[in-house]
C-alpha cells in the first residue's frame, strides 16, 4: 500500500511526533508497504503534481532524538511568515493519493478532530479515532465531564478564570493541586503545585500552552497506563519516575522513569483496571486504538488522568512496550493499526 505517515506540525508535542512518525515509518517500510513520512506545516514542491513517484521505497532508516525542552514554535513559523494556514502546501493532495495516512501527529489539530474532520470530507482513509472522539478526548474538561455523567471515577476539578481566586481554589480543589492546559498532551505545561505561593506561577505557565486552564486535585499514589488495542485491552504497564512526576523530560529522555509491564497488581486489580479503561475508551468514541492514564490511591481506588487517541510511538512510549508483553513487535503494532483503518467502516457519517 502507500501510505502517509504525517507527523511535526506546529503543536508543543511536534518533537515527539517527529519520532513516532520515524519509527512508524521505518516499521511500515520493513512490512513492504510504499511509505512517505511528511511534516503537516511544511511545503512540499512537485513538478507537475506526480504524487505518485514520491512514494519510493527508501533504503535509510528515519531517526528523531527528541531534544530534552519542547520545540520553539515561533522560530519553526519564520519559515513560512507570509502563510497562515497551519497545513503545507500539497499536504493534504498527497494524503488523497495515498492508500491511508497514518496519523502520528501529537497535539493541536492532530488530536482535537480538525485533520480529521478534513480528511472525512474528502473521503481520506486515516488511523486512529474520529474527529467525534478525538475533540471529546482532547478537551480534558468535557473529557472529565463525560467521565462523571458515565459513572466512571475522575479526580475532582475546576476551570481557571480571571474570576478565580486562591481561596476559591484551596476551598474547592484544595493542596496539593495539578495544574494543567485543557487541551495538550506529553504534560507540557503541567505543574504540581504543593504551596499556594507558586499558584500563580503555574497557571502562568499552562496559559503558555493553552488559555483554558485545568486545576485538578492531586490524588497521591501509583500512576498506570492501560493501552486499548481493537476492543480489547493491553497489559497495564506501571509509571515509576525517578525524581519527580511524569513530565515531559521524563517521559521522553532515556533512563529517567522506570516502567515495568505487566504492572505488579493482583489479577483482580488488573482486570478491574482494564474494565474501566475500555468503559472510558467507548465513553469518549475512541477508534482502533487509544492509551487510558490512571492513578490509583492508597485505597487501591482507581482515577481516570485521561485518554490519548494517539499514543506515542516513540522509543520510550508505553503503548509499545504493552504490546510486547503479549508478543506484538513494533511492527506488528504498527501493522495492526493501519489494517484496522482499512478494514472499518467510514467513523463517522453525515
Amino acid at each position: 500500500m502507500k501510505i502517509v505517515v504525517l507527523a511535526g506540525g506546529l503543536s508543543p508535542e511536534r518533537d515527539v511526533s517527529l519520532s513516532s512518525g520515524c519509527l512508524i515509518s521505518n516499521a511500515l517500510r520493513k512490512a513492504g508497504h510504499r511509505v512517505l513520512l511528511i511534516d503537516v506545516y511544511e511545503d512540499i514542491l512537485i513538478e507537475g503534481n506526480d504524487f505518485d513517484r514520491l512514494f519510493l521505497n527508501q533504503v535509510t532508516e528515519n531517526t528523531y532524538k527528541i531534544p530534552e525542552n519542547k520545540p520553539d514554535l515561533n522560530e519553526i513559523k519564520k519559515r513560512y511568515i507570509h502563510r497562515n494556514s497551519l497545513i503545507g502546501r500539497n499536504i493534504l493532495e498527497i494524503c488523497k493519493a495515498a492508500d491511508v495516512v497514518f496519523i502520528a501527529l501529537h497535539g493541536g489539530m492532530g488530536e482535537n478532530g480538525q485533520i480529521q474532520a478534513i480528511f472525512d470530507v474528502m473521503g481520506v482513509k486515516y488511523t486512529g479515532t474520529g474527529y467525534v472522539g478525538s475533540l471529546l478526548a482532547m478537551d480534558k474538561d468535557l473529557t472529565k465531564k463525560i467521565l462523571r455523567q458515565s459513572a466512571l471515577p475522575t479526580p475532582d476539578w475546576m476551570i481557571f478564570d480571571n474570576s478565580v481566586s486562591e481561596e476559591k481554589i484551596i476551598d474547592l480543589i484544595g493542596l496539593p493541586c495539578v495544574i494543567k492546559p485543557c487541551s495538550a498532551g506529553s504534560s507540557i505545561g503541567v505543574s504540581v503545585v504543593k504551596d499556594r505561593k507558586d499558584l500563580n506561577k503555574a497557571v502562568d505557565m499552562a496559559k503558555d500552552v493553552d488559555s483554558c486552564i485545568m486545576i485538578e486535585k492531586m490524588i497521591s499514589g501509583r500512576e498506570f497506563s492501560i493501552g486499548i488495542l481493537n476492543e480489547k485491552p493491553l497489559p497495564v504497564i506501571e509509571i515509576i519516575p525517578k525524581e519527580g512526576f511524569y513530565d515531559y523530560k521524563n517521559k521522553y529522555q532515556s533512563g529517567l522513569t522506570e516502567e515495568i509491564c505487566p504492572a505488579n497488581l493482583p489479577e483482580s486489580l488488573t482486570l478491574k483496571v482494564q474494565k474501566i479503561a475500555l468503559e472510558v475508551h467507548t465513553a469518549l468514541r475512541l477508534g482502533s486504538y487509544s492509551r487510558i492514564d490512571f492513578i490509583m490511591d492508597k485505597d487501591e481506588e482507581f482515577y481516570c488522568l485521561e485518554a490519548n487517541t494517539l499514543p506515542g510511538m516513540t522509543p520510550t512510549s508505553l503503548l509499545p512496550q504493552e504490546a510486547a508483553a503479549v508478543d506484538i513487535s513494533y511492527d506488528q503494532l504498527c501493522c495492526k493499526i493501519v489494517n484496522s483503518s482499512i478494514n472499518s467502516t467510514a467513523k463517522t457519517s453525515f
